[in-house]
């Protein structure tokens, strides 16, 4: 394969998705033995030689090495293509909530991350918010350097020295010194890993990048000559680093230095094979669910999709869970992740982009075309009455399409093939780094996709038909008739999600039937899955519950926000924002029945994309406001209006093309014109200390 067989769009969202893969499985793997309870000897004594998953989670929760990635890259859809380091301090302000989710919220001085959050909040920008001289070297120069910076590598294939200057700027939020040469060491790997034809080749490149004179560049060397004389025993190498680099001789929780080392003994002794790359970084311990990670986003980009992974991919099935305040982005398939970033990488090469993927840039939907070999997009099978369902991974290619596979199917043994676009707490072990989740889909969305069927063994009763189910009720709600699949040819299966009064959908799929005399054995195949349109919300509060410190279905920064009597109540003593909704809903009407209890301001928002971006409008120092919030706020529009303390009012806010309207019960209208903001969530806000409460919350999308 040539150079430029290399560089195809296809090419690199292939490997792409590999990359990303690799990351998931290195961290799920490393996470159950993390530090300080469990140590390198005690993961020695307790599992000897891992080779597969410590622990199995139903659904694996977010987590700070997956929430960067995801996170981070997004600085180049708010601030364009070439950032700049302050551009990034405020995509790190924008998309985390106050000492929830996102990162380690560890203490200011202790976490490097929360360090330069409350550095950035107070006002010091980056990368003074991240430097030496701010902070001193024990904090600046913590693993955090490392962890959250892949993406830099996947949107900047075979350039590993634009990839490391990148990610560099973007780790100087937080970071310095021997922290940059963490981050410029890892993107440049991955980078390398688009064209590279070894590991040693990916280590090469990555080293050019590196100041031949800092720390980091020792560890890597030292490494890399213990394995040049011996190859064949990387707990020999593992004890030299505990010996001459180990955290007694390095400051602070999580050092980078002795990790560093790790991920370089990984690499090496990996040589090439991601399973192996991840058990060993697992095993030897320090901070082994970033070291994994980082080791996996590097192997899994340079070796590509392989069926070996299938132990350790598997159970990752397609899903990334995160943890920001867009808390519609917390839900996200990889796949559709891998496109994004490719989207981004074919852009900032200054290639013209595919167009599905333009299409796919600011979806208020979802498209699955199961394209890339193995995907899943995140579907599940349940069969309660017996293993008769098996989905396998899409073959890929033009074609692709999601395998179930119907093994021995009897009379009264039913089933269902679905996929989540919500989830509940109930559905973690594992909540760490909290995340907050909003539904993906909305009441009255269309969806669509095909279905074949490839009966094997059987007398021809086998039918499906297609449903979703609600997630507070656990209701089925079946949303079209039974049908037996066409065998020649597809079958195509249309519907708009019924209305559900506030009771979210939390699967979209299809019910499996068979009620022949045999046994029946054969497979179906799904393809081309979307969920389009304009969608409708209702947050009730009357029906709703609290879970993870929030209102179901809503993520929430600041403040305190709680059920009571049946009313959405928030309360804060700064300012403090509760969302919900799609983050690519455009056009759309935002209501709420608001009852000011105390304080200056009781607002609706509309087309948020963070903590600091966005619309909001209501009742605020004695006016109804409209207003603009962009890292400082600007009103819109006002006029005079005193709203009784106590007294509930409807405030209705609308968005269309760059037009503004609010209207409050009883009161004034106010508009404007703005195009600032052309998508974003909706919700509830204070902009200082007071309290409120909504009964409803309501959004209806318009486009």
């Amino acid at each position: 394969m040539t150079d430029k067989d290399l560089m195809t769009p296809d090419h690199i969202l292939a490997r792409i998705y590999a990359g990303i893969l690799g990351k998931a499985i290195g961290v799920r793997l490393g996470a159950p033995v993390e530090p300080t309870i469990w140590t390198y000897e005690r993961i020695r004594d307790t599992y000897g030689d891992i080779t597969g998953y410590l622990k199995e989670f139903r659904t694996f929760a977010a987590d700070d090495d997956t929430n960067g990635p995801l996170y981070f890259t997004r600085v180049l859809r708010d601030y364009g293509l070439d950032f700049t380091a302050e551009d990034m301090g405020k995509t790190w302000l924008n998309y985390a909530a106050e000492e929830h989710g996102m990162y380690w919220w560890g203490g200011f001085g202790r976490s490097t991350e929360h360090t330069a959050w409350a550095n950035l909040r107070a006002g010091i920008p980056a990368p003074r918010s991240g430097s030496i001289e701010q902070n001193g070297a024990a904090v600046a120069e913590q693993i955090g350097g490392q962890i959250f910076i892949d993406s830099w590598g996947w949107v900047h294939p075979g350039n590993p020295g634009r990839a490391a200057a990148d990610s560099a700027k973007a780790a100087s939020v937080a970071h310095d010194g021997e922290g940059l040469e963490g981050a410029r060491f890892v993107a440049a790997a991955v980078a390398a890993a688009f064209t590279a034809k070894s590991l040693r080749e990916v280590f090469d490149a990555a080293m050019a990048t590196l100041n031949p004179e800092s720390t980091y560049t020792s560890v890597a060397r030292a490494v890399e000559s213990f394995h040049a004389s011996r190859s064949d025993d990387w707990r020999a190498c593992r004890e030299m680093l505990g010996a001459e680099w180990g955290y007694d001789r390095y400051p602070g929780v999580c050092h980078i230095i002795p990790n560093a080392g790790v991920l370089v003994m990984a690499l090496l002794y990996g040589n090439g094979d991601l399973n192996r790359t991840v058990e060993i970084a697992t095993m030897a311990g320090w901070d082994t669910d970033c070291n994994a990670g980082n080791a996996g986003a590097i192997v899994g980009t340079l070796q590509g999709l392989d069926p070996s992974w299938d132990k350790y991919r598997s159970p990752i099935n397609d899903l990334l869970i995160a943890s920001g305040v867009t808390s519609s982005l917390n839900i996200t398939d990889i796949p559709s992740f891998a496109r994004e970033l490719a989207t981004l990488a074919w852009r900032l090469r200054g290639e013209e982009v595919p167009a599905a993927w333009t299409e796919d840039w600011e979806r208020k939907g979802v498209r699955f075309d199961f394209a890339l070999p193995g995907s899943t997009h995140g579907f599940r099978a349940d069969a309660p009455n017996g293993p008769q369902v098996v989905l396998k991974g899409s073959a890929g290619g033009e074609e692709g399409a999601l395998e179930i596979l119907l093994d021995r199917m009897e009379r009264d043994q039913p089933g269902r093939v679905f996929w989540k676009p919500f989830f509940r707490r109930s559905e973690f072990e594992d909540e760490r780094y909290r995340p907050m989740l909003t539904p993906v889909v909305a009441d009255g969305q269309r969806v669509s996709f095909r279905v074949r069927l490839d009966p094997w063994e059987g007398d021809g009763h086998f039918r499906i038909a297609p449903y979703v189910r609600r997630g507070l009720s656990g209701h089925l709600e079946g949303t079209g008739p039974w049908q037996v699949p066409p065998s020649e040819g597809w079958g195509e299966i249309e519907f708009d999600i019924p209305a559900g009064n506030g009771d979210p959908v939390d699967e979209i799929g299809v019910q499996l039937e068979y009620f022949g005399r045999v046994k029946f054995l054969g497979r179906l195949f799904l393809t081309d899955f979307r969920v389009e349109g304009a969608g409708h919300r209702v947050v009730d509060a009357a029906r709703s519950v609290q879970e993870w410190d929030t209102i179901l279905q809503c993520s929430w920064n600041r403040g305190r926000w709680t059920l009571e009597d049946g009313r959405i109540q928030g309360h804060t003593a700064t300012d403090a924002d509760l969302w919900t909704g799609n983050l690519y809903a455009t056009d759309q009407s935002v209501s709420a029945r608001v009852t000011p209890l105390a304080g200056r301001s009781h607002l609706v928002s509309v087309r948020a994309q963070g903590t600091a971006r966005f619309y909001a409008a209501g009742l605020q120092d004695g006016e109804f406001v409209l207003l603009r919030e962009d890292f400082g706020t600007e009103i819109l529009a006002r006029a005079p209006f005193e709203a009784a303390p106590g007294k509930e009012l409807e405030v209705v806010l609308e968005a269309v093309g760059d037009r503004l309207s609010a209207r409050v019960e009883g009161g004034p209208s106010v508009e404007a014109a703005c195009g600032r903001f052309r998508y974003g969530m909706a919700g509830l806000r204070m902009a200082g200390p007071g309290r409120m409460r909504a009964s409803r919350l309501e959004i209806r999308e318009l486009v």
